[in-house]
């Protein structure tokens, strides 16, 4: 039976009462749907960039972007693993929209068989590992850590996922995701995707924060800005029976206390970016945005930029009226106003 050793020191309890914060204030305004939907965009680029950078994935930002926004046909792994980040999280960003998940063996399983989509065997694909996994390190090339055998892998993962969902009503919903995310890294039950399964499967135990985490914010980014950090903090060094107690049950040397310090100081991090990204207003008739706005904002989704000949086949709106209708977005801090005079062009404002 899975009973994971930690403590809720002063600092993990000063910091999940600061997320709590955090999350009510957000919950408690309301922004014009297309501010979010527009956040939710910057979230998964974000997202998809960063979490395929934790493992090494060497594309920039900005060719992250452009991939997304293309999504090219013929292409390299490197852009394989983003585009399958991103749907990913799309996927099941819709699903926690309809109805709530549940954390089990068979979703983390389809997580994972989407995130290697392509670049990995079929027989590796959505499958626990058959085969014995040791993590290296990248500098020296020396190993570090030897993962649980491949006979165990199933029962440890059972025992995950029971614990989890058993402990729901009695555990804090970040200690339950930080325990998770540690203990999944140190099973480490695939040939490949440990990482990004495990952050993706995460954020699904987060949205029971009460707080969309697809549309809101990118943990993942916080782990990128010090990624050595990040493997030091949530993995573990040495042989994987030689750290564990099985007579007693217990995780033996393995404390999760100072890893779930880190990951709740990770979620304040990105509550705290995302909270200034937000414009500081309410919804209301002065700033409610109506479909002819939401016309130009789809228009520039779909081809990068607006100019008002464009908006004039959209709309029967007058040209000064429409002069108005650029002008709100640009008020909002949605758009942007490039060019001059007939030159004249619209784009997202960059956040």
């Amino acid at each position: 039976m899975f009973q994971p050793r930690y403590t809720i020191t002063n600092r993990l309890l000063a910091n999940i009462k600061r997320i709590n914060t955090l999350v009510n204030e957000l919950n408690n305004k309301r922004f014009p749907h297309v501010v979010l939907l527009e956040l939710e965009r910057s979230a998964r680029e974000v997202s998809s960039f960063a979490s395929t950078s934790i493992e090494g994935n060497p594309l920039p930002l900005t060719e992250v972007k452009k991939i997304l926004k293309s999504k090219p046909t013929h292409i390299r792994d490197s852009e394989k693993e983003v585009l399958n980040y991103n749907q990913a999280l799309q996927d099941l960003n819709q699903k926690l929209k309809e109805d709530e998940l549940k954390v089990s063996l068979h979703l983390i399983l389809k997580i994972q068989k989407q995130v290697i989509d392509g670049l990995l065997p079929p027989f590796e694909s959505g499958r626990l590992r058959e085969k014995p996994v040791v993590v290296n390190d990248p500098r020296t090339g020396q190993l570090i850590y030897l993962s649980p055998d491949a006979k165990d892998i199933k029962p440890l993962m059972n025992d995950l996922v029971k614990f989890i969902n058993s402990n729901k009503e009695k555990i804090d919903p970040l200690i339950l995701a930080g325990i998770f995310h540690k203990q999944m890294v140190i099973i480490h039950p695939f040939m490949d995707g440990n990482g990004r399964t495990t952050r993706l499967a995460t954020k699904v135990l987060l949205a029971a924060m009460g707080l969309n985490t697809f549309n809101l914010f990118s943990f993942e980014n916080y782990y990128n800005k010090n990624v050595t950090k990040y493997f030091q903090t949530v993995g573990e060094f040495g042989n994987y029976y030689d750290l564990i107690d099985l007579p007693a049950g217990r995780q033996g040397k393995i404390n999760f206390t100072n890893w779930l310090e880190y990951f709740t100081e990770g979620i304040i991090d990105e509550l705290l970016r995302v909270q200034k990204l937000l414009p500081n207003v309410a919804v209301s008739p002065k700033n409610k945005l109506q479909p002819y706005h939401l016309k130009i904002m789809e228009f520039i989704r779909d081809k990068g930029f607006i100019t008002d000949r464009d908006y004039a086949k959209l709309t029967n709106r007058a040209k000064a009226t429409r002069a108005l209708d650029f002008q709100k977005l640009i008020d909002l801090g949605i758009i942007e106003r490039k060019g001059k005079a007939r030159a004249t062009y619209y784009v997202l404002k960059e956040r």
